[in-house]
């Protein structure tokens, strides 16, 4: 079954695709497996044909485009010799003539189909086509960072075995860290937070002295941290700027901001402090 989050994005990229594009009728899915899509989401639809119609494969338009992986278009759907029409029934009952459909895929393998349709048949321009990509994209996008983030958290999760697994956490931090910022789910990303948080405060490197493991905690803007995590890894400005989508003075900025709200002279003496303080791993 699709997951509930993954859907949300898809209907997100519809509603930009539909506005974009100016076509009346958008719908798409997610797919259940590698072979079958069921079309989750409609907008502009006039009847309950589309809602929760199951694509096969190779089958009708969409079915074409998993199977190509490319997007695939008709003129008018009904006469076309280039698909099959398992699916005509459910397409007249809409009225649909001139129809489109894009694949979203992530890591060469189709998770999703967006579709854009007229009812009438004219050929779909550039303009048109480019949205429809440019909302697939959108969702490919979403779908490879919330597969970054689950990949971490399980990571992050498993217990520190040894001294020799820190710098790992503290690589799998300022990762999820820099993913939080570009997810859009509020719980998804509150999920990360937290998990950033338990993974700065839970555990203190071996060998740390007694009094140094809990001085008191500074507050730290959310951005001068995502900084901090990144000077900590040992990225420059211009990299830290570049992971985060931001600009390299927006970081001179936060980075200062964060080494005066330390007491800290230099980076160094920065990351050293917020790991004391149980703000970085």
């Amino acid at each position: 079954m699709p997951d509930p989050a993954e859907s949300v994005e898809m209907q997100a990229a519809l509603v930009r695709l539909r506005r974009t594009s100016g076509l009346p009728v958008v719908f798409g899915g997610m797919l259940n497996d590698p072979h079958r899509l069921r079309i989750g989401q409609v907008s502009g639809a006039q009847t309950a044909a589309l809602h929760g119609l199951g694509i096969s494969a190779g089958s009708g338009l969409g079915g074409k485009s998993i199977a190509l992986s490319r997007p695939c278009a008709v003129t008018d759907y009904q006469e076309s010799r280039h698909i099959s029409h398992e699916y005509d029934a459910a397409v007249s009952a809409e009225g649909l003539r001139s129809v489109l459909a894009v694949p979203v895929v992530v890591r060469r393998r189709v998770r999703g189909v967006l579709y854009g349709a007229l009812r009438r048949p004219v050929i779909l321009g550039d303009r048109v086509f480019d949205a429809a990509v440019a909302a697939a994209r959108d969702v490919e996008q979403a779908l490879v960072v919330r597969d970054e983030v689950q990949v971490l958290l399980a990571s992050a999760r498993e217990p520190v075995a040894d001294s020799g697994c820190w710098e790992e956490v503290r690589q799998i931090h300022t990762e999820l860290r820099a993913l939080a910022a570009q997810v859009t789910d509020p719980v998804l990303r509150d999920t990360i937070l937290g998990v950033c948080g338990r993974l700065s405060g839970a555990t203190v490197p071996p060998g740390t002295p007694a009094q140094a493991q809990a001085p008191a905690r500074p507050a730290l803007a959310p951005r001068e941290l995502d900084v901090l995590a990144c000077v900590a890894s040992g990225a420059t400005n211009g990299a830290t700027a570049e992971r985060l989508g931001l600009r390299p003075e927006t970081v001179k900025g936060y980075l200062r901001g964060a080494m005066r709200k330390l007491g800290a002279h230099t980076r160094l003496e920065a990351v050293v402090a917020a790991r004391r303080a149980g703000l970085l791993p």
